[in-house]
Formats: structure tokens, sequence, C-alpha cells
């Protein structure tokens, strides 16, 4: 194996990790079907079950990621993802397909719809081959 390369399973915190890569999909799930409406921090971070300090450090690790999340600040602020975000063709190597199946493995592949539909794209794409 390349040294480079550190294993997640050897993070001495690897239920945390596992909680914090559930809630930042929720987040982005939930924002999407928002449909560009803002939802405020605070109720946001109330129907997950966590701070408001923790959405947001996880909104600015999802950010700093690329993931396209706008806040707004003041008493009409929130969060929002544009609805209109269009998801341009990827393609993936072998290695890259098996990267991603691999996560989903670990997140658990029906952990949420759009999870779900991730794998079953995933292993449609290697059986088209």
């Amino acid at each position: 194996m390349d040294p480079r390369i550190e294993l997640a399973a050897g993070s001495r915190d690897s239920v945390l990790a596992l909680r914090r890569v559930e809630r930042q999909q929720a987040i982005i799930e939930r924002l999407h079907a928002a449909r560009g409406v803002r939802l405020q921090v605070e109720r946001l971070a109330a129907d997950l079950r966590v701070s408001t300090r923790t959405l947001v450090r996880d909104v600015e690790r999802l950010r700093s990621s690329g993931v396209p999340i706008h806040t707004q600040r003041g008493r009409a602020g929130g969060l929002s993802i544009s609805p209109a975000a269009v998801v341009n063709p990827i393609t993936f190597d072998l290695p890259e397909v098996a990267a991603l199946m691999s996560s989903l493995t670990v997140l658990g592949p029906s952990v949420s719809p759009s999870a779900t539909s991730a794998m079953n794209k995933l292993v449609q794409a290697l059986q088209e081959r």
C-alpha cells in the first residue's frame, strides 16, 4: 500500500467522523429539498440535534470542499443551495468508482435516498461495461 495514503479507520474518532459525514449529507439533502428557500441555521441545527456551532462548522467544511452552499446573515438570513445548480457529467475510472462505492458502503448505502441512488448508479455503470 502507498505509505502516503492515510486510512480513516485508523482514526481514533472514526465514529464521530461517520456521524459528521451523515450529518453533512443530511444538510445537503435538506438544502436541496428546500429548492432555494433559505433555511435558518438555528432551526436546521435543532432538527439535526446539534449545536449551532457544530452546524456552522459542518457547513464550512462542505463549502471548503466545493459544495455551493450560500449563506446570508441577518434577520432574513440562512443557508441555501441554488435549485438551478447543474451538475456537469463526470467520468470516473475504475479505482475512482471503487473509492466512491467503498465510501458509500462505510456510510451505509441506504442511509438516505441520494446515497441509495448514487450506489445504484455506480453499480449500474460497472455492469454496463
